[in-house]
């Protein structure tokens, strides 16, 4: 079995433990391991395709939680913006693509780290904002869950306010990115590879659940993000 491969399922472990314990973190901390391993427009899909799994995975057990009413105009915005951030991935060349991937991650990992507060995300305004965002950069990028935890913080929604519905989001808004993109042409061995990590990744999530403080499991999720985000930047920078 390759390294790359053995990669793959590493990675993908590790982001379904981190969505499984914080509600997002899935694309922050695979997408830019998984641009490396797959390459900018595979690794993207695989990135909506496992963080849609994960999503359906954690929400068998909150499902009760989610704000429907709340949730709706943030999903009929992204789905006007899918198709877009689909275009948009087609339309640049590899390297400047793993350059863009890498500066959002970057960015908004440092955003959700800080805890900025945006008055303009606020209300039925903030939702079609964050929303249309989240949609675009999903599909462009793997990054959908930043504005919709950005719009959460606005929203001074508690942790366990924001993981079922954020969940709830990825499921949906990963669907649509899969829509517009296809599934990724993986071989037999790395769906499989990725879907032993995957399993694991959230078997290990939820035994870890309540241990681990949030805000402490939180800040190790964006740091280590902002580190994936500057490595892929960086590789996209000496491949121009």
């Amino acid at each position: 079995m390759s390294v790359d491969v053995l990669l793959l399922g590493g990675v993908v472990l590790v982001g379904a433990l981190v969505q499984w314990l914080t509600g997002m973190g899935f694309a922050l901390v695979a997408v830019p391991a998984l641009v490396i391993v797959l390459g900018p427009v595979d690794g993207v899909t695989f990135a909506n395709c496992a963080a849609g799994v994960v999503s359906v995975l954690g929400l068998a057990r909150g499902w009760r939680q989610v704000r429907l009413r709340a949730m709706g105009p943030l999903l009929v915005a992204a789905a006007c913006t899918a198709p877009v951030g689909a275009w948009f991935s087609r339309a640049l060349p590899g390297p400047v693509l793993l350059v863009v991937m890498g500066a959002l991650v970057t960015v908004t990992a440092t955003l959700l780290l800080t805890g900025l507060r945006v008055p303009a995300l606020k209300g039925l305004a903030g939702a079609l904002t964050a929303g249309a965002t989240g949609g675009f950069m999903n599909t462009a990028a793997g990054l959908g869950g930043p504005p919709m935890s950005l719009y959460a913080v606005n929203a001074n929604w508690t942790i366990r306010e924001f993981v079922p519905n954020a969940l709830f989001y990825g499921a949906v808004v990963n669907a649509f990115s899969l829509v517009t993109r296809g599934v990724p042409p993986l071989a037999d061995r790395e769906w499989g590879v990725a879907g032993l990590g995957l399993l694991s990744g959230a078997a290990i999530g939820a035994l870890l659940a309540g241990r681990i403080p949030d805000r402490t499991a939180r800040f190790l999720v964006l740091l280590l993000a902002i580190g994936g985000g500057v490595a892929t930047g960086l590789k996209g920078l000496f491949a121009l």
